[in-house]
Order: structure tokens, then C-alpha cells, then sequence
């Protein structure tokens, strides 16, 4: 740790609340996000890494973050995507084989700001009980007012296209040149572990920027096509839609994985809506209505699709549901080699319960192959 004398700092929330605690290493500025939590015990680094929590600020559950240092091979992203990071004990010593850096030292590689000694119980007890809102987290706690100002002209998560501030700008490859399957991935917001557990499926996979059309993915003329997960409300990504449309048209094998499975949605006609504070976690209850078992899984949206809707769509079958809240955590449709789910099947962190839907897709991804042949 850098001996210095650590700044106050607070957390103030769009509806004024105040939470106070202490800058990490005598940091100074402001961050302004959508706050959300996160009940994972583990897996850290790969929560701030994840494109999916792009403009949010991460309030984390467990008391003690920091403790296991960093890896560098433990990264979802190039870089840390969240704006900010609450906790409540920040550990600046670590102790862990495996790790190459503490978190400070990846914080302040990354540039973040982060606050701890807060009090994250009751801060995720007020979310839970007045939803996900805008907040920011500064030094500047004498200047109550003037955040409130610049905290006002942030915009809402909801209607908010996030996608093309994560995705590639350029499309590139990944895995084996000669693998027997070719994959086209819509990248709006992908994670590194979903292409690892593509690629050593023996798919050889193109990643197109998020505004690619059918047409642009299909030149790569692939066995099978993936809409990734990503950040921002669903509604915006018109154009992802219009290729989600077009891969379902052409009869070709199409896997979703979160905001990839409400943009699959979106191009069936279900309509999507933000959720009160979102499914942040990695102990989340799913139970698969084709099996009857369940599932632990990895989550990580403030955005569902409309299972009422999904339900009544002739050509949509819900498979899967959470069993905390009910709602649609994974659809398939009845003609077409089509499905999605709302969580992480490649957890990175979490259970692997999931992994099947890859071995899934890549069994749809053989049939429709041989059927084609």
C-alpha cells in the first residue's frame, strides 16, 4: 500500500441519498454510473472486466475485495469497464500464488476510482428497496451541490445504446484456422471466456463489430452465428436486430447469450423492460423446463424480455426460468435451430452448471451442418 492519508469520500445517489466512506489510496476526483451490486464471493476482477457493466458503478457484497490480488489472465475485456467501484474493506495486501499484481495496482493502471468503508449492507438494502439508479461517487464532499448539477445530466440506463462503446471496431478471429466449425460472433460487448469455450469446442469464430450486417457475417459463410452479451438497454440496437432478423430468416443456427438473448427477442416482436435493480450474481437460481433440474448460474443484466409475451408467442417456447423473481431466463423458438439464455453459461466467474448450452449449440450447430452437406 501507498502510506498516505486516504480522502474522504461519498456516494451520492440521483435521489440524493448520501453514503459516506474513504477514498482507496488517497485517490481525488468524481465517477458518475448507474450503481448496481453484485453478490459474487470471487471473481473480482473479472466482474470489472466485463463489457456488460460498462457506465455502471459496482457496489460489491463481499466485505473484503482486493484480498486475492490480480492475474492477468483473468480478464473478460481489454481493460476494466465499470466507472467505479464501492466496497466495503479494500485489501492492499494479497496473497495468491497465481497473482502478478494487487488490485490497487490494477485500479490505478486502469485509472478507476474506487471508495471503500462504506457501509454496502445498507447501501444494497436501499437499492433493493428503491431500484438501480444513477449515482456518483467523488472526494468532492464539500460540493454537495455542484454533483448534484452534473449528477442530473447523466442519462438513464434505460434507452441508453452502450454496445458500440465495448464492441471491436474491427472484426478479428479467434481459435483455430482449421477447426471443423466456423462461427460469425455479433460482438456487443463479448466476454473472452464465451470465444474460450467456443474455440476449444473446435470453432474456428470471425467477431464482427456490433453494427454488422447478415450480410457481413455471412460472407464468412459459418456453420453457425452468436449474438454476444453486452452493456444498455436492448431497445436501441436497431441494427443488431435487423442481422438477428436476418440470421433467423436464413434457418441457420443462432445462440444468444444476455443482451444477445433480448435482441433475439426484439427480432420475435418481445418486447424488453429495465428490472427494478437487475440480476447481478453468481449463485442465481434457473430451473430448465425441457429437463426439470436446475441450474446455478452467473448473471449479469438490469434488462429482461417479457415473458408474458414470450409465452404467448406462437413460435417462442420459454425453457428457462429464474426462481427468484419468475422471470424468462432462456427461450428457444419451435422452427428454427434458435435459442438464447439471459445468464452466462461461461460463467468466468461462476458455476459451470451452464456449459451444456455450448455443447448445445454446437450439436445444433453438426445437424444443421450435415443436414446441409
Amino acid at each position: 500500500m501507498k502510506y498516505q492519508k486516504r480522502k474522504k469520500a461519498i456516494v451520492l445517489l440521483a435521489d440524493g441519498t448520501i453514503f459516506y466512506g474513504k477514498a482507496v489510496a488517497g485517490k481525488e476526483g468524481s465517477a458518475f454510473g448507474e450503481v448496481c451490486f453484485n453478490t459474487g464471493m470471487t471473481g473480482y476482477q473479472e466482474i470489472f472486466t466485463d463489457p456488460s457493466y460498462f457506465g455502471q458503478i459496482m457496489v460489491t457484497t463481499n466485505a473484503h475485495i482486493g484480498n486475492y490480488g490480480t492475474s492477468s489472465e483473468e480478464i473478460e475485456s481489454e481493460g476494466i469497464k465499470i466507472a467505479g467501484l464501492i466496497c466495503r474493506n479494500f485489501s492492499y495486501n494479497y496473497s495468491r500464488p497465481a497473482a502478478d499484481a494487487s488490485l490497487e495496482d490494477f485500479l490505478d493502471k486502469n485509472n478507476l476510482l474506487a471508495i471503500s468503508d462504506v457501509d454496502t449492507r445498507a447501501l444494497v438494502n436501499y437499492i433493493r428497496e428503491n431500484g438501480a439508479m444513477n449515482a456518483v461517487i467523488s472526494t468532492e464532499v464539500d460540493n454537495i451541490d455542484g454533483l448534484k448539477k452534473q449528477l442530473a445530466e447523466i442519462p438513464d440506463m434505460k434507452g441508453l445504446e452502450l454496445a458500440s462503446k465495448v464492441s471491436t471496431k474491427e472484426p478479428y478471429f479467434m481459435g483455430d484456422a482449421n477447426a471443423t466449425y466456423k462461427i460469425s460472433a455479433l460482438d456487443i460487448g463479448i466476454k473472452k471466456n464465451i470465444l474460450r469455450n467456443l474455440a476449444k469446442r473446435d470453432c474456428y469464430i470471425k467477431v464482427f463489430p456490433h453494427n454488422a450486417s447478415f450480410e457481413d457475417m455471412k460472407a464468412f459463410e459459418p456453420d453457425g452465428y452468436f449474438i454476444s452479451n453486452g452493456p444498455g438497454d436492448p431497445e436501441p440496437l436497431t441494427e443488431a436486430i435487423e442481422t438477428a432478423k436476418g440470421i433467423i430468416s436464413s434457418g441457420a443456427p443462432l445462440f444468444g447469450i444476455c443482451l444477445g438473448h433480448q435482441v433475439i427477442a426484439r427480432a420475435n416482436g418481445i418486447s424488453t423492460y429495465k428490472m427494478h435493480h437487475g440480476h447481478r450474481g453468481i449463485n442465481h437460481p434457473v430451473k430448465n423446463l425441457l429437463t426439470g433440474k436446475g441450474e446455478i448460474t452467473s448473471q449479469n443484466h438490469g434488462f429482461a424480455i417479457n415473458r408474458e409475451e414470450a409465452e404467448a408467442h406462437s413460435d417462442i417456447e420459454l425453457t428457462h426460468v429464474h426462481l427468484n423473481d419468475h422471470t424468462a431466463a432462456g427461450i428457444r423458438m419451435k422452427n428454427k435451430p434458435v435459442f438464447s439464455v439471459q445468464y452466462h453459461p461461461e460463467a468466468s466467474p461462476g458455476p459451470h452448471d451452464a456449459e451444456y448450452l455450448f455443447d448445445q449449440f454446437i450439436s445444433t450447430v453438426k445437424a444443421n451442418k450435415l443436414e446441409t452437406a
